[in-house]
């Protein structure tokens, strides 16, 4: 019997053995499944070709086991950049698995079916987050894996019903983190969730979540991070939140809560960071909340709080954070601000009506980067301590009442980016120290009383790109040398100061240049012809002693009201009888004498208006041959459309620069032979003039409806037809309102009731999409000829463009459909922004975030995602699409890819690659010679901050234009991170 009881032992172990043996094969098995299923190149870090032993691939990359029998409990494979299923029998085939981590991938065919088998009682970490997940989040999956204890499936893809009920089974939760999916169903969360009692961090940001803020969450008091911005929440915050003792993170911005700010926050002794931004906030700042001992950030911008900024914040030890702008604040920010707190690094409270000085000690701690603190009532002088705070970035005070001397070293700021000193009260000159500011890319002190001369060494603020110290007391010469070493500078306005002189002509050099505005001073001389080419640039000079003939250019462009107020000044002719009054030049180009000249020349005069004359007599001959020709059918016979459009007599005319061709010209070329491109709203035209210049002229699509008899409106409408012609009227309306070298001139427009013609400059060399895309299909094209450097200058000009849309017009414009078919090149490769069909003229009242459209409109794969969903234009919504232009210059891909996968956009799969660190991988392969890399990827971070899913967090064009320039190929610094303006 005992030998019988030894045989049964041993078979049993044996048996055992094969059971385990059979079990670790089975781990194998999977993983080389795993690695058939996902494609990437990562994956050949799991060498599986020869049956490793469970030692062996329990070394592989990402593989975790336990110590004694090689199970394997984690897999992590997170910024893999894999793409594929995970295969299916995960926890049977890994029955000791806990943690499986693939943030950062492309999981296809959307929540992973493979947890759905046996993977209920044991998983407890599942992290999935920006990988392109899509489709429902299965909710019979979610309440049988009752062992998780950290859920992480933020940006990704998910629609359908949120699974609140399900995820109110999973009381082992600990983080629960679904962060930007807006594509859920609008919800609201149910009271069932309080059954989560070991809850720590709940991050519900920006998935359509509705309703008020559940005053239940009190309950939840393991709760250490609270998220549920950018939903659509509205009411109170209620004030069962401070019972939340653990709570050290709130955050409720971008939502529609209203009603004040509970005192009883106050009592969240844990809390660190607080935002309650983007909302309708009304009553105070509470004095508890600023009091409580751990608050390091404080962001309450854009609400309607009144009354002051409570002192207790003066007394913190831990603030690095004080974001208040944009509301009703007044009294005087607390003397003691920073004094206490060696971190203290944000202080923004611009647009408040705040009084009082500036406080002393707010750079006391040496880390101070953002004084932001313009359009309020503040007074008294600029600290002298502020000249040594070396650490700043933005320096703005524009729009107070604050006087005295600037303390020299703020002009000497080695890392200061931008110093705005506008419309106060300062005194004094600006000191040579200027050479210094190495990084100073806007200086803004216009309306000020500084006097003295501009330094010489202000060139050695190599960095600068706008320079504006226009009506101030600043007198002597304008440094032409100095200023020549300005090579990035897009804007130099002087204008109403007491300068003499002449202008320098080294002012031509300044090839980036888009506004130069020297008028009302006393400068004397000519106007060098070379300055001529910086047209069709803004350039102002009049109100000086200027003299001697008019550039020829200016007359042309029709610019002579931009030297007018120079009585030494003459034309030699005249294109139009309203030009402003000027003497005609003499003979030795002064303006006397030209009426002693008039006799001799009379008889020149007789002679040419007989020669006009007859060549009128022959043009009209010609286009009534024409228009018989045309109206008898003529050419109809051989096929050829060739007969000019019919109605030409009937245009109304409204131009926009001087014209050197006539309707007549422009109407008889609109035929097939001259079609470049159909659009959504019309028929392009190549039309070559008489002159042998160029243009392009859009005709726009007309309903039949347009041809009746009814009554026309200004741009050939009938009374009934004013929606359908609003795309003309606002292009019309917007581009003729602009001058910028960037953005793309628009001549004229001709309205008549058959169709309704756009005349503008043309661009030889098409659009940026063929330009990058053209070589797709196999052919030579795209910007293979181009390097980086011609690249970047292609996004600075748009970038450009559109910040002085957003930022220099007195009403913003948001485009609303900047991508690269609407970015034009002209012979120089110099972008030009086009094609303001769809574009919205912001009203002033509306010009902040909330201001809506009626309709959706953009281009897919350009558009934010808050537009997509909420019919928000605003200019951020441009950033956001300028982000996506820039990712296609930097990796020659379009926005949709099918690489990227069925759910996924260059946008995430970019921000893959950066989080990721591999940033090199999505650069352009056509450009894999250029020694620019490091410049192209920070301009590929630079994209990823454009289009961040919050748009609070993307940067304004004016601040990228400078992270670009401090990006740029002349340079390659970093870029800076995206703070406050």
């Amino acid at each position: 019997m005992a030998a019988a009881a030894l045989l049964v032992v041993v078979v049993m172990l044996a048996a055992a053995g094969d059971g385990a043996a059979a079990a670790l094969d089975a781990q194998a098995a999977y993983l080389a499944r795993m690695k058939r299923e996902f494609a990437g190149p990562a994956m050949a870090r799991w060498d599986l070709s020869s049956s490793p032993a469970p030692a062996e691939y329990c070394r592989f990359p990402g593989i975790s086991c336990d110590d004694a029998d090689f199970n394997i409990t984690g897999i992590d494979v997170t910024s893999w950049r894999l793409t594929g299923k995970l295969p299916l029998g995960l926890c049977s085939s890994l029955p000791s698995l806990r943690e499986v981590r693939m943030a950062f991938n492309d999981v296809r065919g959307g929540f992973p079916a493979a947890l759905l088998n046996n993977c209920s009682s044991q998983l407890e970490v599942l992290n999935i987050s920006y990988a392109g997940v899509s489709g429902p989040i299965p909710a019979d999956l979610l309440s049988a894996m009752a062992a998780l204890r950290v859920l992480d499936a933020s940006n990704n893809l998910f629609t359908g019903a949120f699974p609140a009920m399900a995820l109110s089974n999973l009381t082992s939760l600990e983080v629960l983190n679904l962060n930007e999916n807006p594509g859920f169903d609008h919800w609201r969360p149910p009271e069932s969730m309080t059954k989560l009692r070991n809850l720590k961090v709940l991050i519900l940001s920006t998935t359509s979540m509705r309703g008020g803020v559940p005053a239940w969450l009190g309950n939840m008091t393991a709760l250490t991070d609270l998220e549920l911005s950018g939903n659509f929440l509205t009411g109170p915050i209620p004030d069962t939140l401070a019972s939340l003792v653990n709570l050290r993170l709130l955050e409720l911005y971008y939502n529609e809560l209203d009603g004040a700010i509970p005192d009883e926050l106050g009592n969240l002794t844990a809390l660190v960071d607080i935002d309650l931004s983007e909302n309708m906030l009304t009553g105070g700042i509470p004095e508890p909340l600023c009091a409580l001992p751990n608050l390091r950030v404080l962001q309450l911008y854009t609400n309607s709080l009144t009354g002051e900024i409570p002192a207790a914040l003066g007394n913190s030890t831990k603030l690095e954070i004080l974001s208040v702008y944009r509301n009703l604040l007044t009294g005087s920010l607390p003397a003691d601000l920073g004094r206490y707190s060696p971190e203290f690094n944000v202080l923004e409270v611009s647009e408040n009506s705040l009084t009082g000085p500036l406080p002393g000690f707010a750079c006391a701690g040496g880390k101070l980067q953002y004084i932001l603190v313009l359009s309020n009532l503040l007074t008294g002088p600029i600290p002298p301590e502020y000249g040594g705070c070396s650490p700043l970035l933005r320096f703005r005070l524009s729009n107070n009442h604050l006087s005295g001397s600037v303390p020299q070293g703020v002009f000497a700021l080695p890392h200061v980016s931008i110093i705005d000193l506008s419309y106060n009260h300062f005194e004094g000159s600006i000191p040579p120290a200027i050479a210094g500011a190495k990084n100073l890319t806007s200086l803004f002190a216009a309306g000020n009383r500084l006097s003295g001369e501009i330094p010489p060494e202000i060139g050695d603020a190599w960095s600068l790109v706008k320079l504006d110290l226009s009506n101030n007391l600043i007198g002597g010469e304008i440094p032409g040398p100095a200023m020549a070493k300005l090579g990035r500078l897009n804007q130099l306005s002087l204008q109403g100061n007491r300068l003499t002189g002449e202008i320098p002509s080294e002012l031509a050099e300044l090839r980036s240049l888009n506004v130069l505005n020297l008028s009302e001073n006393a400068l004397s001389g000519k106007i060098p012809e070379a300055l001529c080419e910086l047209l069709p640039n803004s350039l102002d000079f009049a109100g000086n002693n200027l003299s001697g003939p008019v550039p020829a250019a200016l007359i042309k462009e029709g610019l002579l009201e931009s030297v007018a107020g120079n009585p030494g000044l003459c034309v030699a002719f005249r294109l139009n009888l309203s030009d402003p009054a000027m003497p005609l030049c003499d003979g030795n180009g002064g303006g006397r004498g030209g009426i002693r000249m008039a006799g001799r020349r009379s008889w020149i005069v007789v002679a040419v208006c007989a020669v006009v004359g007859v060549a009128a007599v022959m043009a009209l001959a010609r286009r009534w041959v024409r228009r018989r020709w045309a109206a008898t059918g003529a050419g109809e016979e051989d096929g050829t459309s060739s007969s000019p459009a019919s109605g030409w007599s009937a245009y109304e005319v409204t131009s926009f620069h001087k014209l050197s061709f006539d309707q007549h010209e422009i109407i008889e070329a609109l035929i097939d032979k001259n079609i470049v491109g159909h659009g959504g709203s019309g028929t392009v035209y190549k039309i070559e003039l008489s002159s042998g210049e160029l243009v392009a002229v859009k005709k726009l699509w007309v309903s039949s409806s347009n041809k009746s008899g009814s009554k026309q409106n200004k741009y050939g409408a009938g009374a009934g037809e004013e929606e359908e012609d609003r795309e003309l009227r606002t292009e019309v309306e917007t581009l003729g309102s602009i001058r910028h070298k960037n953005i793309v001139k628009l001549y004229c427009c001709y309205s008549g009731a058959d169709s309704k013609l756009l005349v503008y400059e043309y661009m030889p060399n098409g659009n940026l999409w063929d330009a990058l895309h053209a070589g797709d299909n196999g052919d030579d094209g795209g910007l293979l000829f181009l390097d980086w450097p011609a690249r970047h200058r292609v996004a600075m000009g748009v970038a450009q463009g559109l910040a002085y849309l957003h930022h220099d017009l007195t009403l913003p414009i948001v485009h609303r459909d900047i991508k690269t078919s609407n970015i034009l090149l002209d012979a120089a490769f110099e972008p030009k922004v086009a094609d303001f069909g769809i574009a919205k003229v912001l009203q002033a009242h509306s010009a902040i975030a909330g201001a809506t459209t009626t309709t959706i409109a953009g281009t897919y794969g350009y558009l934010a995602p808050e537009y997509a969903y909420s019919s928000k234009a605003t200019t951020k919504c441009d950033v956001y699409s300028f982000g996506v232009v820039l990712m296609e210059l930097a990796t020659g891909k379009k926005p949709i890819e099918p690489e990227f996968g069925e759910t996924r956009d260059i946008v995430q799969w970019v921000a893959a690659k950066v989080a990721a660190a591999a940033e090199a991988e999505a650069l352009d392969t056509r450009l894999a010679w250029s020694p620019y890399k490091e410049e192209m990827v920070q301009a590929l971070r630079v994209a990823v901050r454009c289009t961040c899913s919050i748009p609070g967090l993307r940067p304004a064009m004016a601040d990228v234009v400078q992270m670009l320039a401090d990006a740029g190929p002349a340079t390659g610094r970093n870029a800076k991170d995206p703070k406050p303006v």
